[in-house]
């Protein structure tokens, strides 16, 4: 993926699901079931660290290709 995410943005489910081209909604599950961690907003909607989803997206590239 092109775009360059400052390591310490907060990316939206959205941002995520459209990083590894998966629904939205998969990316809410993840973070249910641990796979990736969450930062909760004051009004109670997940965020994610574009650092750490990075790495995620690393391990199943990496996954993927051996």
């Amino acid at each position: 993926m092109a775009t360059n995410y400052d390591e310490e943005a907060l990316l939206t489910p959205s941002e995520v699901a459209a990083m590894f081209r998966v629904n939205p909604k998969t990316v809410t599950r993840w973070a249910r079931s641990g796979k990736i961690s969450a930062i909760r907003t004051l009004g109670g909607h997940r965020r994610f660290k574009a650092s750490e989803i990075k790495s995620f997206l690393a391990e199943v590239e990496q996954d993927v290709e051996g």
